[in-house]
């Protein structure tokens, strides 16, 4: 099996897991507990939060534990918007956000507070102006774009909106759970006031996590109890995850040529199947450096998105079709369908993620198979669209 969907999750970095070992066996101490064990659990939960901000060029302090990039976005909005005390109940996001940022703004919506989706381009790029033209004087409290697009890899302008945020105090967060590691984050430079993370996209360990708080900006805990995270999430640390958050942050972080290897492989695969698809089309930008390293959504036209992800699978090529399925049946991506496809066109997105692991020789492999399965498939599609009933 070769695993072309790293947006989906990455496996697990051996170093990563050598640090986090030592955590899950001798190392047990609560890191709330006053003696030896307890100390060393803190000390290494410090340390994790050290190298975190190393890479973001934030104060230790600003960096809060969590269980993941859901968990962290829940956290931002809904912590944000109790701290407005029933001022600023107006939020801003962009028509392509993750469900998570979409669901929780729906949560809200249905506790007093409006929310504004702005649209973006056939590109899924969103447009600063339209960002600043839906902001309400006296009313907006909170801008939240996504740094680069989980389905067609879209680069945001969030520095800018960012900067334009700040300029209108207003507070601004970016999911930057497939952007980080993998381009330029400094929350100092790009303005950000709250910025989520997660640890299975950056070959850490699924349930880490964590968000970026900017010092004085106020925060209602989502998790309250014990009073860990400096009150603003409750509960017993994740030692062991947290440890492994903080090694293979320090390690992609660290990976300065990672990024033009990725763009350059994404770039080959791109080029090589339109030599056997001349129809292919691009979801998202076209231009490798407006997308995050490494993640290309593409179209064959004629063809579903699932069905060629099953068909991938049993050829032992895993992809994603960039949707969630749902009962057994993808629906339309809302990325897609944003961006102005029609409801069947945003059923065929394939999306393929590039990693660590992946090499030349794989992908000339996926792109030699890609032929053989699409025309397996329109095959089947013919018998199924023939006049003639399907016998039971």
């Amino acid at each position: 099996m070769i695993y072309f969907d790293h947006a989906a999750s990455t496996p697990l970095d051996d170093k990563v897991l050598e640090a986090m070992t030592p955590f899950l066996r001798e190392n047990f101490g609560n890191p709330s507990s006053v003696h030896g064990y307890g100390r060393d659990a803190k000390n290494a939960i410090e340390r994790a939060r050290e190298e975190i901000a190393d890479t973001l060029n934030a104060d230790p302090r600003e960096i809060v534990f969590t269980s993941g990039g859901t968990e962290s976005v829940n956290a931002v909005h809904k912590g944000v918007a109790w701290a407005f005390h029933g001022r600023n109940r107006h939020i801003i996001i962009s028509s392509i956000e993750h469900a998570c940022v979409l669901e929780c703004c729906e949560w809200l919506t249905n506790h007093g507070f409006a929310v504004t989706e702005v649209p973006v381009d056939s590109q899924g790029r969103v447009n600063p102006q339209d960002v600043k033209k839906a902001v309400r004087p006296g009313e907006t409290g909170l801008i939240s774009i996504m740094a680069a697009n989980n389905e067609v890899g879209t680069l945001q302008p969030f520095r800018e909106i960012g900067a334009m945020a700040r300029e209108m105090g207003i507070l601004f967060h970016t999911d930057a759970v497939q952007a980080y590691g993998k381009i330029p984050l400094n929350v100092e430079r790009d303005h950000i006031d709250f910025l989520s993370v997660s640890g299975h996209k950056i070959y850490g360990p699924k349930g880490s996590g964590f968000f970026y708080q900017r010092k004085g900006v106020e925060l209602v805990p989502l998790v309250h109890g014990g009073g860990q995270e400096r009150d603003r999430r409750g509960g017993t640390e994740n030692v062991a995850g947290i440890v492994g958050l903080g090694a293979a942050s320090k390690k992609i972080c660290g990976e300065t040529n990672e990024g033009g290897r990725l763009r350059v492989m994404a770039d080959l695969f791109l080029e090589d199947l339109r030599k056997q698809f001349k129809d292919l089309k691009v979801n998202g930008p076209e231009k490798a450096e407006d997308r995050v390293p490494g993640l290309l959504n593409i179209t064959l036209p004629g063809l579903e998105g699932e069905t060629l992800v099953h068909s991938l699978d049993a050829a032992g090529f895993a992809a994603s079709s960039g949707a969630a399925c749902a009962a057994g049946s993808a629906p339309p991506s809302h990325v897609l369908v944003a961006m102005g496809r029609s409801a069947k066109e945003a059923k065929q997105g394939l999306r393929f993620s590039f990693g660590h692991s992946n090499n030349g020789d794989q992908v000339k492999q996926l792109v030699a198979a890609l032929p053989n399965i699409a025309a397996n498939l329109k095959v089947m599609s013919s018998f199924l669209d023939d006049d003639e009933p399907v016998k039971k």
